[in-house]
């Protein structure tokens, strides 16, 4: 069996960002954006009858996905709990074809307070195997993908200017977005050089910032999206990888299981990376993004870091790339930051990306990341 052009995207919905929590709550969150998103793909709540939401870091639990269904006030034949975006959507897929349900509404909704965190301290990363790494200093995220992109830099001559030139180039792309965190200001690469280093390579601005916020979309039938006035966005290919828990026991630092994913993907869609418009790849540390473009095949492996040198990442330039901004500059909502980057690709696909609209898309791949580089997910979506 194979759900290659069998579903649809229908419609979707985003809050705007925000750096503190104000009134809102996961819960809350996640209601109001899954609301508007049924509203959007022409449907009523009734006709809900799949749910898959992704993990919260403010409130992690084992029966998430209960507490959001109460919540919404949904009746559902399918129900789970997932983190990866990309992730929910072929499940989604998966479980229409199977005729399980009928539309599926998947959802993300989370809230972050730094004055909190600073009391509590963060939550537990569960990635990296403590008894070996926390006593070497590899404690939450920054430590491990400052080692992956030293070693990057190591093997294959990448240079602090190119992995600069990541966040630059996606920053224009939130100056065109009126809903980025970080949109009211165009940044160079002498900036992002000169701020502060928070774990030896990465700076600052090479790192993503957390914050409040969530999205939504709708899966259902290729047919029951006509019902939409929306362009049906049709899931092409979908492809799944993860190797390891710790980030000692990886056998590469730079080669990912993005090269799984994506090629998993590719040969579902029956599609190439030349095929795609643009790519909306994770990017919660910018060596991710080279490393992702390698591994998905948009060049060879090493030559990232000359590819985003030579070529225009901006929504204007030949290799589009997060065109909303990614996390570093659109933030990163909570545990589910990824979703930014499937609704991203929704909305160029639809149409609906307004200054930033990569013109004639109707091919794009969107890559989720887990844990530190080592569970990817990998999309192909098309214009139905």
């Amino acid at each position: 069996m194979s759900i290659s052009g069998k579903v649809a995207v229908s419609g979707f919905a985003e809050m705007q960002p925000q750096k503190s929590p104000g009134d809102h709550t996961p819960l809350s969150i996640a209601a109001d954006v899954g609301l508007e998103a049924i509203a959007d793909a022409g449907l009523e709540k009734a006709e809900i009858d799949g749910l898959i939401v992704g993990s919260s870091i403010s409130n992690p639990g084992w029966y998430w996905s209960l507490a959001a269904a109460e919540y919404l006030g949904l009746k559902t034949k399918f129900l789970q709990q997932y983190l990866m975006p990309t992730g929910m959507l072929w499940r989604a897929a998966a479980a229409i074809e199977a005729g399980l349900c009928n539309n599926v509404l998947c959802v993300v909704g989370d809230t972050w307070d730094s004055k909190l965190l600073m009391k509590k301290g963060p939550p537990p990363f569960p990635y990296l195997g403590e008894e070996m790494e926390a006593p070497y200093g590899v404690v939450g995220a920054p430590p491990g993908y400052a080692m992956i992109t030293r070693r990057h830099m190591h093997e294959f001559g990448t240079t602090a200017e190119q992995l600069a030139k990541v966040a630059v180039d996606q920053r224009y792309n939130a100056c065109h977005n009126p809903t980025a965190l970080f949109g009211h200001k165009e940044i160079g690469i002498e900036d992002v050089l000169a701020s502060r280093m928070i774990c030896d390579p990465v700076h600052l601005l090479e790192a993503v910032s957390p914050c409040t916020g969530g999205a939504a979309f709708v899966v259902t039938s290729v047919e029951g999206a006509k019902r939409s006035d929306n362009p049906p966005v049709v899931l092409l290919g979908a492809g799944e990888a993860g190797n390891r828990w710790s980030l000692a026991a990886a056998k590469s630092l730079t080669t990912s299981p993005v090269k799984e994913s994506a090629e998993g993907a590719f040969k579902m869609a029956g599609l190439t990376p030349a095929d795609m418009d643009f790519a909306q790849l994770y990017d919660c540390f910018t060596a991710v993004v080279i490393i992702s473009l390698e591994d998905a095949g948009f060049c060879a492996k090493g030559e990232g870091g000359r590819f985003v040198e030579a070529n225009d990442l901006t929504f204007k330039g030949n290799s589009p790339c997060n065109t909303h901004g990614g996390q570093l500059s659109f933030g990163q909502p909570g545990i589910g930051g990824g979703m930014s980057q499937v609704v991203e690709a929704i909305r160029q696909l639809m149409g609906r990306g307004g200054a930033r609209q990569v013109q004639g898309a109707t091919r794009g791949f969107v890559n989720n990341n887990g844990g530190i580089m080592a569970k990817e997910c990998s999309l192909v979506l098309g214009v139905g």
